[in-house]
């Protein structure tokens, strides 16, 4: 175990989950810090001083460049950090630490944005839009074609296990709610049950999911999607 403390502050997301499997598989120990998305925690004057746009993640490093404590969001940002830092799950030649980027950055850029508006507008939109659901179902059709062509071709996205991996997994494991059958995607399939059955995987995914409601009160979406201030 390397001594190093970290805090952060999560809830279980995909974008949450994706920070906890890379501590877990760097064998980091961390604190973690619920943070209450239903409640509306997430606009307090307390979280926005470390998050202005509040959001979670949040990686607190005690120990961070220079020995300076460093606070840091945007969870691809933080995936990055992290394994700069260590120097592991990058790639490990110059052509892999490209692919991993160019794969994290599909995941940011695209897959995690247009997965995330299928997941609202099948799910939590106050009236159900059928050009929203047919637009954002064919983007996440788009999405998973590409992954399952790249997956058919290689056992991970950049070649080698990487934070490109992890920071996909969580969403297609979310894929019940934005309408996707892995059956339809079989590489997609094969690989995230190799992903699943690693045990770092299995418990970074774990924490708070027990805290997940099985619907949303009138409250919570205020407080997830009216971007509501607390005092």
């Amino acid at each position: 175990m390397i001594n190093q403390m970290f805090e952060l502050y999560f809830a279980p997301t995909p974008n949450g989950q994706k920070i906890t499997i890379l501590l877990e598989e760097l064998e980091l120990p961390y604190q973690l810090i619920a943070v209450d998305l239903l409640n509306g925690e997430q606009h307090t004057t307390k979280f926005r001083t470390l998050n202005p746009y509040g959001k979670i993640p949040v990686l607190v490093d005690h120990h961070g460049p220079g020995g300076a404590p460093m606070t840091l969001y945007e969870s691809g940002a933080i995936l990055w950090y992290l394994a700069n830092k260590y120097q592991r799950f990058k790639g490990e030649t110059p052509r892999q630490e490209a692919l991993v980027m160019q794969w994290l950055m599909f995941q940011m850029g695209n897959l995690g944005p247009f997965l995330g508006q299928a997941h609202h507008f099948f799910n939590y939109a106050p009236e159900m839009i059928d050009y929203a659901q047919k637009r954002y179902y064919r983007e996440a059709t788009l999405m998973y074609e590409v992954l399952n062509a790249r997956l058919g071709e290689h056992p991970f996205l950049a070649e080698t296990y990487s934070i490109a991996d992890m920071a996909v997994y969580p969403w297609v494991s979310a894929r019940r709610a934005h309408r996707i059958d892995l059956n339809d995607y079989p590489a997609v399939a094969s690989w995230h049950q190799t992903i699943k059955q690693r045990p770092a995987v299995r418990r970074g995914f774990a924490p708070l999911r027990d805290r997940l409601p099985s619907k949303l009160e009138p409250e919570h979406r205020k407080h997830l999607f009216g971007q509501q201030q607390n005092p």
